[in-house]
């Protein structure tokens, strides 16, 4: 069994210095090149009390300064700044900024969406050597986890816990995942203003927007347009509502959502009371996607072919 010295040696393969995060932060003299250095984000609403409580354990375990809260600082804000301290380190020859560089990875601890939006904004930074990105599962259903392997269940918070997972992080392999880029265009209600969404009023998905120009003949004249990025699976349609209902509930009562289980059964409440199963009783073609929606597709040829959507449908996954 290691002993403490050995977990402390170990721990110092993961260790990224302050000043690597903060240009206004003397260089430090580092003696050791960390193998496999990590920057954690962890998004604390998620998992009830685990998100707070994952927080406090890397925070004692490596340098807090690599440990980001996403309630606090959001990842974009968080890496442009890193990558752009980085570079400056690297053209004034220090060699342990390019070999963090080059050795990085991230660890992002939340639900879907929280991974979706870090592997977002890893995407737009458009870096020739993207690193490699570790989920830890910390919410409600954690399929983007489950998927590549890290596992479905919420994880252990302790120190014990935490250190098994750093050992995985450095012994993965990596492992390519599929995206999906997707352009929505909704009409502008009547009477509106036509201003777009609020960035803080959409998911983090669709972190790109604008407002179409009247004098695009494909687009009805007011109009606006989201662009986002997906990845591994994208939905619309009967989950996708009960999926915002639920983070609409647990923005709103957070103290209601404090472990998977109940969030869980909080989740198959709202699917049961949505209104989905019973439409075709009163309003049968409310929720059909087909009478919602025009879905287009396009492929490497360039072209947007039309997807051909049965009547019937109530979701597209």
């Amino acid at each position: 069994m290691e002993n403490s010295f050995e977990k402390n040696n170990m721990l110092k393969e993961f260790y990224i210095p302050t000043y690597i995060f903060m240009p206004e932060s003397s260089v430090e003299p580092v003696s050791h090149i960390p193998t496999c250095p990590v920057i954690v984000f962890i998004n604390t609403r998620s998992g009830g009390q685990l998100g707070h409580n994952l927080l406090v354990t890397y925070r004692k375990l490596l340098n807090h300064a690599q440990v980001f809260d996403l309630l606090d600082e959001t990842p974009d804000k968080v890496l442009h700044k890193i990558y752009s301290n980085v570079e400056r380190l690297k053209r004034d020859g220090d060699t342990l900024a390019s070999e963090i560089h080059r050795r990085l990875r991230l660890i992002v601890a939340g639900g879907d969406g929280t991974a979706g939006w870090l592997l977002g904004v890893v995407s737009d930074l458009k870096l020739v050597h993207p690193p490699p990105v570790a989920t830890v599962p910390l919410g409600t259903g954690n399929n983007l986890p489950y998927s590549f392997g890290w596992g479905k269940r919420n994880p252990g918070t302790d120190r014990e816990s935490v250190i098994s997972f750093l050992k995985l992080v450095k012994e993965a392999r990596e492992i390519n995942i599929d995206s999906w880029h997707t352009v929505m265009r909704m009409k502008c209600p009547k009477c509106s203003p036509c201003d777009p969404i609020a960035p803080s009023d959409l998911p983090h998905s669709l972190h790109a927007f604008h407002r179409v120009p009247k004098t695009d003949p494909e687009d009805m004249e007011y109009s606006y347009t989201y662009r986002g990025g997906f990845w591994n699976y994208f939905s619309m349609g009967m989950d996708a509502q009960v999926s915002y209902a639920f983070h609409s509930q647990r923005k709103l009562h957070p103290e209601k959502f404090k472990n998977q289980l109940s969030n869980q059964k909080q989740y198959l409440k709202l699917a049961c009371t949505q209104g989905w199963f019973c439409a075709s009783l009163s309003h049968p073609m409310s929720r059909n996607i087909a009478h919602l929606a025009k879905v287009k597709i396009m492929k490497k040829s360039g072209k947007w072919e039309t997807l051909e959507i049965p009547q019937r449908c109530q979701r597209l996954t």
